[in-house]
């Protein structure tokens, strides 16, 4: 294998922000930011909007989004045309 051309493949935290379910695996991902894990050890972090713990189609459950008026307000801002 050719030195140098690999990234480096290390342990490091995912962090899921809505729930706070975080894991341990192995990446290839950079990040500036550090956690301290179980072990007591530090592994660099990084932070998911969504994952298993709390994705719809996994945990069951819809959460509600404000959409609302999204279809109004996009028409008063680029002024589209009515015929």
């Amino acid at each position: 294998m050719k030195k140098d051309i690999h990234p480096r493949y290390r342990p490091v935290v995912f962090q899921d922000v809505s729930t706070g379910y975080a894991f341990l695996t192995r990446s290839t991902i950079e990040t500036k930011r550090t956690t301290e894990w179980e072990d007591g050890k530090e592994y660099p972090l990084v932070t998911l909007e969504i994952s298993s713990s709390s994705h719809p189609f996994y945990t069951g459950t819809q959460r509600l989004l404000d959409s609302a008026g999204r279809v109004e307000r996009f028409q008063r801002r680029y002024g589209l045309a009515r015929d």
